[in-house]
């Protein structure tokens, strides 16, 4: 029988999710402490009178760490922040590993990339948005890991994976983290339910003869994550393959807020 996971980090010192409910979640980054809207947090808030603490994001750029990795977070037009704090449980998953030869496909800011490349791994990190590479590069500074082989592509991923077919290129590791609709680079349109099945093909012919692991990371709400242990299991038949749900836990009333889906293959 297959076991549906529900993880979530509970290594966060300079973030929490202090409350949810009412569409919206209340969160602490470093010292801000602000509100922000959340279409699943249907339910109602169990600590009200703590949402008057919540301000604005600092107008200008600040910084929190987890672990050895540090960020730099900014307001966004989408309120996004440049992280998604409920990954830390897929960063230290990485960290667990040692490739030697790392691909992260729409790598955004680079969190997962320098979870990697903390380890010692080589580094493609791939996104068809510049301003998203450009704020990688800053993050990778920030984590004293400028140095490291990163390689930094800015090109849909399709069509990076299907040229690194034809190159003969192979990876150890592959990393993606697919939206639900997008556009490359130059104008591509990128729609999962279509792309995704085939992007996960088109990787197998790049992975290496030995390797270590295979993760897919999705936020669509009309996905279930055995879509995702599915298509993984259709091009690793072997190894550990695990799949489930990532999710935030409140600090207040101790319920998890759901952020996303996973699949995770490994060699063992």
């Amino acid at each position: 029988m297959l076991s549906i996971s529900i993880e979530y980090p509970t290594d966060w010192k300079d973030y929490e999710l202090i409350d949810s409910g009412q569409g919206e979640k209340l969160e602490r980054f470093g010292p801000n402490t602000i509100a922000r809207s959340d279409p699943r947090a249907l339910w109602q808030k169990r600590a009200p009178d703590q949402w008057s603490i919540a301000r604005p994001l600092p107008p200008n750029p600040f910084r929190i760490s987890y672990k050895k990795l540090t960020f730099i977070l900014r307001a966004t037009e989408f309120k996004h922040v440049g992280i998604f704090p409920e990954q830390a449980i897929n960063w230290d998953w990485i960290s667990q590993h040692r490739p030697l030869n790392v691909l992260n496909l729409f790598a955004y800011t680079g969190a997962a990339t320098l979870a990697a490349a903390s380890t010692g791994a080589h580094v493609t990190h791939v996104d068809s948005v510049r301003s998203t590479i450009t704020w990688a590069r800053e993050n990778a500074a920030a984590s004293n890991l400028r140095s490291t082989p990163i390689r930094w592509i800015e090109e849909d991923a399709y069509k990076f994976v299907l040229r690194e077919g034809r190159r003969g290129s192979t990876y150890d590791a592959i990393i993606m983290d697919p939206p639900r609709f997008g556009r490359g680079s130059k104008g591509e349109v990128w729609k999962v339910e279509e792309d995704l099945p085939k992007l996960i093909d088109a990787c197998k012919t790049i992975l290496s003869q030995k390797p270590t692991f295979f993760l897919i990371n999705a936020y669509t709400a009309d996905f279930s994550s055995l879509v995702l242990h599915h298509m993984l299991g259709g091009i690793m038949d072997w190894g550990k393959l695990e799949h489930g749900e990532l999710a935030l836990k409140e600090t207040v009333g101790g319920r998890l807020l759901p952020n996303g889906i996973f699949a995770r293959w490994s060699q063992s």
